[in-house]
């Protein structure tokens, strides 16, 4: 049992750098958000189709499950549209700091479906990251459309971290991951279709984006997402919510070799990144010896 928590929790570190290297991407993929997340959506749906095809598993489920993973779907496509917004509004390291709150709105939302109590330690440590995000605001203020985004990214992203916490618990993590990707999917086809601000043009790909494409879907999205759902069996949504505020550190760190000046931000910004990051930490391991 021991063995396969580490290699569980070995994996989830592996899917936190990839998750910090989609970032990258989707600064350098040249398209606007809601076209990009058509995309990353649509080529994994594919990918997780031909697996399915090719390991002759079943894909039938209740009606009622269907249900859900509907409306997770939808939650996952404004996850990453808001997300991929608030890339292209700021930059990749404002979007990834923001996106550290996610542990907070975890521990709100999480005992209203886990039906525990609040725990006033998570409560008092969001405090704190709110403490950070505030001199992050103050030094950052350009960029604060893009930080409201990402923060939206960080709420829907505990929601279906909580909500596929009890999915997994009665379906197998390709099923949900590939009918939450297609009504994803599905949901901006249908926006897309319903709306006239879109033309043939906001799809066009250069010669990169297509090759961009194809590693965000397949590495950055098929292959984590249904690891990262299939780790919620042997991990809680917290410690998963919690490992995956290390993914600003590897996305920063890889964005400032990548994209140079235009990534380097105020030193107030590094301290206020600084204090979301440690706080989130520090929280985890106090809650981690708590539970053991």
């Amino acid at each position: 049992m021991l063995k396969t928590k580490l290699t569980n929790y070995l994996q989830l570190h592996l899917l936190v750098f990839i998750w910090g290297f989609t970032a990258i991407l989707g600064a350098l993929i040249s398209i606007d958000a809601i076209p990009l997340v058509w995309y990353r959506m649509f080529f994994a749906v594919i990918f997780i189709l031909i697996y399915f095809l090719i390991s002759k598993k079943s894909l039938r489920i209740p009606p009622k499950a269907l249900l859900k993973f509907l409306f997770t779907g939808i939650i996952i496509a404004l996850h990453w549209i808001a997300f991929f917004s608030a890339i292209k509004i700021a930059n990749v390291s404002i979007a990834l700091v923001a996106m550290s709150t996610g542990a907070l709105f975890t521990s709100l939302i999480e005992p209203l479906f886990f039906k525990r109590k609040l725990i006033f330690l998570e409560l008092f440590f969001g405090l704190i990251v709110i403490a950070g995000l505030y001199l992050i605001f103050n030094v950052e203020s350009n960029y604060t459309l893009g930080i409201i985004y990402a923060l939206i990214a960080s709420f829907l992203s505990a929601l279906f971290t909580v909500l596929n916490g009890l999915y997994i618990k009665k379906h197998e993590a390709d099923v949900i991951t590939f009918y939450q990707l297609l009504f994803g999917v599905g949901f901006i086809t249908f926006y897309v279709l319903a709306t006239s601000n879109f033309s043939l043009s906001d799809f066009t790909l250069k010669n990169l984006d297509l090759i961009y494409l194809l590693i965000l879907s397949s590495i950055c999205t098929a292959y984590a997402f249904i690891v990262s759902v299939k780790i919620m069996k042997y991990l809680t949504p917290y410690t998963v919510m919690l490992t995956i505020n290390l993914e600003p550190v590897y996305g920063i760190i890889l964005a400032v070799i990548i994209f140079g000046e235009k990534e380097k931000m105020s030193s107030q910004f590094y301290i206020g990144a600084t204090v979301i990051i440690i706080t989130v930490i520090i929280n985890g391991i106090l809650k981690n010896k708590k539970n053991t």
